[in-house]
């Protein structure tokens, strides 16, 4: 093999050398000419902001009492969540790797972010939540710090001239977006547009789910008794987080990690996608409760200093140790008594709800950042941004769902919106029912737990990815407000043993209730969600833990005598359970494991049982022969073994069994297990282009139309919305 000599390379490099020379000239001038552009770039949208800033404060000096005034609301952050974030201060960057000065303070409402330094020089810019005392509601012009993408296409276009917004950065006129309608104008066309509309807002495409500010009015109460009360309150939290880590750290002194109890105390806890880091819980502890609703979402603002500086440290909540009881908030937020419960909460009430019009449906939504992926904080803010921040409340171990229900209790028409799994619908149903209200708010839901499946039986889909290809959460909003109410069966489930005495207080299913290997997985991801909760981050990786769990049970031999420990019982008669099964599924709606159907109505049958439903007072028995079983039914390549179809079912076991009801899983000793019809809860479901969707959804405005006239009673139109829903839906 011949090697070339430096002859011959010098032969070949003096033959190209223009072409090499003209390449890295072209290279170089490629770069120089990129890097000035995006200079240039940014350059552009800095004094595109700082006109934007500089108009703004000037028309609110010359308008400053027709515009309302609101402080920011800071949050500390490690880093900012979006790319290319400025400092609403002084402009600049506050995003890595541009800013390494550790943490910044970020606006929990609007997005807004600024350098520690800088936010106790910030603009009272923010949402104002509430314009009492206003005629009309006034648009809240404001510079747009973060991109989102929840907002409609006419959005994207000045609402004066109907020229693009986007082209801010390329040195045209800077633009300003309302907090409320979410439109845009120029700065240069807004002067117009103030001449001749008065800059008064109409709250946008979602008016009739917006709480109108102008219905918001602000309680300035600040009697002894209430100072002493609050006092009492913030003591007696501080005392019983006192006891949790003093308990939580002799147990891990003893074993090294946390387990999950029996279930057997009287104790309750949220369901274990609402439940926190107990370290995280001593850090609660320390905040100061001044929300704008009492306790907003899951914000705790700080002392106000005399630049009206807030900063707001992450919310967390503490670390389950027990099954989920449905008297959660009764037992954790407030004493038994129904009456001191409500006055309670309403005495730490920052706001009440007042004169609301009778063509508006709010919406009160409920999120819960400890479901599946996690993702809450992200998803209040959205909402808080699409709505009044009033109207969004975060779950938490030391703030259920009964705050906000108690906010909207004097809104006759009002919808709920639950951010989270299956746990937490629920945990906001159980507080619905304990409100008696006369005709129960229907309840939405946006998937954001694991299996989803009682919204995916309502047609919200699977999981927050389904969501944002639908548009977003202004699409989510639109079908809230379109969408037809339904009723679900609620079940009520007693544990008794052998004396017929009661082993727990009672419980209460929506979706399904599990005995043997499906119940046992579920409580092994428990206690694993409990000992390593950083390990559920997302919805895919939730799923591969079970699918690992269940793997490990395959070969468990466990639950080979589950036919003779435990004895099925369907409306009197009794059941014999196939001698190859380990575990019984007793179900209510048609998804299980995220989406199987179990019993198959489509399916041409041999049997005689009929369709199932989720409102036919009825409920479906079917039964697993193993894990293996269960992978099969997950991929579509099995079916469940049909047992019984029936009203009232009671289960006795024999020997201690995992039991699961909505995925909340415990281990129990033998007992009696009766399941029976007790209520049903009003639901949204959401119609797309199903006709008869689209019919129930008007005929249940009619019939609000028709209440709010006097042409009938309350309780005449929850009687016909059933109807309807059985009829329809």
């Amino acid at each position: 093999m011949l090697h070339p000599t430096w002859s011959d390379v010098s032969a070949y490099v003096s033959e190209y050398w223009a072409v090499i020379i003209a390449t890295v000239i072209f290279a170089s001038v490629g770069v120089v000419t990129i890097y000035y552009t995006v200079n240039q770039l940014n350059k552009n949208i800095s004094l595109s902001l700082i006109k934007a800033i500089r108009a703004r404060a000037k028309r609110y000096k010359k308008w400053k009492d027709r515009v309302p005034a609101a402080s920011h609301i800071w949050r500390k952050e490690a880093s900012a969540r979006s790319k290319g974030l400025k400092c609403c201060v002084c402009l600049k960057s506050v995003s890595p790797p541009q800013y390494s000065g550790g943490a910044i303070h970020e606006c929990d409402i609007c997005g807004a972010a600024a350098h520690a330094s800088c936010s106790g020089n910030a603009h009272k810019d923010c949402k104002c939540v509430s314009m009492v005392g206003f005629d009309h509601v006034v648009h809240q012009w404001a510079v747009q710090w973060i991109d989102t993408v929840d907002h409609s296409e006419e959005d994207s276009f000045c609402c004066y001239c109907d020229e693009s917004c986007n082209g801010a950065f390329l040195a045209g006129s800077p633009i300003w977006y309302c907090m409320w309608c979410q439109r845009q104008v120029h700065v240069d066309c807004h002067s117009n547009l103030a001449k001749e509309t008065g800059d008064i807002c109409d709250l946008g495409p979602l008016k009739r789910l917006i709480l109108s500010p102008l219905c918001v009015k602000e309680l300035h109460w600040t009697g002894a008794a209430g100072i002493l009360s609050s006092i009492t309150h913030g003591a007696n939290e501080l005392a019983s987080t006192v006891r949790e880590r003093i308990r939580i750290r002799s147990k891990r002194y003893k074993n090294g990690t946390t387990s999950a109890d029996s279930g057997s105390s009287g104790n309750v806890d949220p369901p274990s996608d609402v439940e926190g880091d107990s370290k995280e819980a001593n850090n609660a502890a320390k905040r100061i409760d001044d929300h704008v609703n009492g306790k907003l979402n899951d914000v705790n603002r700080s002392f106000e200093s005399e630049k009206d500086k807030q900063l707001v440290s992450d919310n967390t909540t503490t670390k389950s140790n027990g099954e989920h009881e449905n008297s959660h908030v009764q037992n954790n937020l407030s004493k038994s008594n129904g009456q001191h419960e409500n006055s309670h909460t309403q005495n730490n009430q920052k706001y009440e709800i007042v004169d609301v019009p009778s063509d508006c449906r709010p919406l009160l939504v409920f999120v819960n950042k400890r479901s599946g992926a996690q993702t809450g904080d992200s998803l209040r803010q959205r909402l808080q941004i699409l709505l009044n921040p009033v109207q969004v409340f975060e779950l938490s171990k030391q703030q259920g769902p009964e705050v906000g229900l108690a906010l909207f209790r004097k809104v006759t028409h009002f919808r709920v919106l639950v951010c989270g799994g299956d746990g937490t619908v629920g945990w906001v149903l159980d507080a619905i029912e304990k409100q008696k209200f006369e005709v129960p708010p229907p309840v939405a839901i946006l998937p954001a737990g694991t299996g989803n499946d009682l919204a995916r039986v309502l047609c919200w889909g699977g999981g927050l990815g389904v969501v944002e290809k639908r548009g977003g959460l202004f699409s989510v909003l639109k079908d809230v407000e379109h969408a037809a109410v339904t009723v679900l069966d609620r079940w009520k489930i007693t544990i008794k043993d052998k004396q017929g005495k009661l082993m727990s207080q009672p419980k209460f299913m929506n979706n399904y209730f599990g005995v043997g290997c499906d119940a046992k997985v579920a409580l092994d991801i428990h206690n694993l969600r409990e000992e390593n909760p950083e390990r559920f981050y997302s919805q895919f990786m939730n799923k591969v833990l079970y699918a690992k769990e269940g793997a490990k049970n395959i070969m468990d031999n466990t639950f080979d005598y589950f036919p003779w420990d435990v004895k099925l019982e369907i409306d009197g008669s009794k059941v014999d359970i196939p001698q190859d099964s380990e575990g019984i599924l007793v179900a209510n709606i048609r998804s299980y494991m995220g989406g199987v159907d179990l019993w198959k109505n489509e399916d041409d049958a041999s049997d005689t049982y009929l369709p199932q439903s989720m409102h036919d007072k009825k409920l479906e028995v079917v039964s697993f022969t193993g894990m293996l079983h269960l992978g099969r039914l997950q991929v579509g390549l099995s079916r469940a073994q049909r047992l019984a179809q029936g009203h009232h079912i009671k289960i006795e076991i024999r020997t201690p069994m995992p039991i699961q009801v909505d995925g909340e899983p415990w281990s129990q000793e033998p007992c009696t297990i009766e399941v029976s019809h007790h209520s049903q809860a009003f639901m949204l479901k959401r119609v797309s282009e199903e006709p008869l969707g689209h019919a129930a959804s008007i005929m249940a405005d009619v019939l609000e139309n028709a209440e709010n006239s006097g042409i009938i009673s309350a309780s005449q139109k929850r009687t016909l919305l059933q109807e309807i829903a059985s009829r329809l839906l």
